[in-house]
């Protein structure tokens, strides 16, 4: 089968593009040919698709040539339609497209008549921000199509004229154009997801709920050892919906203990700005670190703590944790209690009470941290790729 893969970052960036590229590589094992359509970018990893990737767009300063292509990338649209007539692709699997390539690339396949798949990477069918969160608190105000409050709250990095541009483009193909309607099928990678977009007015009929999956050789890594652990861990993207501050008010109630911060983002002079105001000598923060040595520091940790106070659709930080045999703290909150079944295989706290986070800390230390790992491990196995891939492929067959 030839197996069109969309997604508008070519480079590993976030959950969307880690998906992107093992899944790509899962059914390349399997004997498919995948076809990639992407952006330009210097970061990109090597692709035999190259010449057909849309011009790079950035929006580092709004100009009028830049602002059209969020509603229509004609760039994007031809260089598909090109790609489309050399590869004449089954199947079109779209990702994260939003703003850069833009539903130009929706509009391109239903004229080609090529059925299209999409993973529900986050919640921008409902939400003009993406991530159900207005900068401060959990938010579903735009929810039913009232995308107006996105503008009025100034919910996009809290400027009118980027919120303003979002919740247009919001209008204007989920209300006006109804580009999202011509795809076949939508991935929800959570039922909190797929309950988000049914409430937003897809049609529940038109989502499949089908979780993220790991890889065989997360799954056959070694399970860590209770006794090595001395050290509670968050890694990931450090930005303020994550939940870190509440993570370090916790901390602040622990002298004895230690915990880590790995990873990069915005936060970063603020996170170190508490810590310093706060004087927690038991707080490290590390910056990114990857590979084997991230791993190390996960499967050697007490347990993870995943504080986010925006709705977390199925972080793959989440599995991976758990894959490793590590517990996990983390916000009851989006797709979270769906993987993590309080007091069995990790535990949840009320998300944004960092009174909560620290009574589940105090918890942890009385548990057998043993079989609450044994318990997250078994979790994750059944995140097999296999499993997904016979799924995924359910899926491709229906619409063929």
């Amino acid at each position: 089968m030839k197996i069109l893969q969309i997604n508008k970052f070519y480079y590993l960036r976030g959950g969307a593009e880690r998906y992107f590229f093992e899944l790509s590589r899962l059914l390349e094992t399997h004997g498919h040919k995948v076809i990639h359509f992407s952006m330009a970018d210097e970061n990109n990893d090597y692709s035999l698709y190259n010449k057909f990737f849309a011009k790079k767009v950035t929006f580092d300063k709004i100009s009028l040539k830049n602002t059209l292509k969020i509603f229509y990338n004609f760039d994007a649209a031809r260089k598909l339609k090109k790609l489309i007539k050399e590869e004449k692709p089954d199947i079109a699997h779209i990702h994260n497209i939003y703003h850069h390539i833009s539903p130009a690339v929706i509009n391109i396949l239903h004229k080609n008549k090529i059925p299209m798949v999409m993973t529900l990477h986050d919640y921008k069918l409902a939400c003009p921000n993406y991530t159900l969160f207005d900068g401060v608190k959990k938010c579903r105000e735009c929810e039913g199509g009232k995308y107006y409050r996105c503008f009025f709250k100034k919910c996009l990095k809290k400027s009118r004229i980027k919120s303003f541009l979002a919740m247009s483009e919001a209008y204007i193909h989920n209300t006006f154009l109804n580009s999202y309607g011509k795809v076949n099928l939508f991935i929800a990678p959570s039922r909190f997801a797929k309950d988000i977009c049914v409430a937003s007015g897809i049609n529940k009929d038109k989502i499949k709920v089908l979780n993220n999956f790991l890889p065989e050789e997360y799954l056959r890594l070694p399970e860590k050892k209770s006794k090595t652990s001395n050290y509670f861990l968050y890694f990931g993207r450090l930005s303020y919906e994550k939940g870190l501050n509440i993570l370090i008010k916790a901390a602040a109630k622990f002298p004895d203990d230690y915990f880590k911060i790995i990873g990069s983002g915005l936060e970063l002079k603020n996170l170190e700005q508490k810590k310093k105001m706060l004087n927690l000598k038991n707080l490290e923060i590390l910056g990114p670190r990857y590979g084997g040595e991230l791993l190390d520091f996960i499967k050697n940790a007490k347990a993870v703590i995943l504080p986010s106070i925006c709705p977390d659709n199925m972080p793959y930080s989440l599995l991976e944790a758990m894959a490793l045999g590590t517990p996990v703290i983390a916000s009851r909150i989006g797709g979270i209690p769906e993987i993590v079944e309080d007091n069995i295989n990790g535990l949840l706290f009320n998300p944004g009470d960092s009174d909560d986070l620290a009574e589940k800390i105090r918890s942890l230390e009385k548990m057998d941290l043993d079989k609450i790992g044994m318990a997250a491990k078994m979790a994750a196995r059944k995140l097999t790729a296999e499993k997904h891939y016979a799924e995924i492929m359910e899926i491709y067959g229906k619409l063929l």
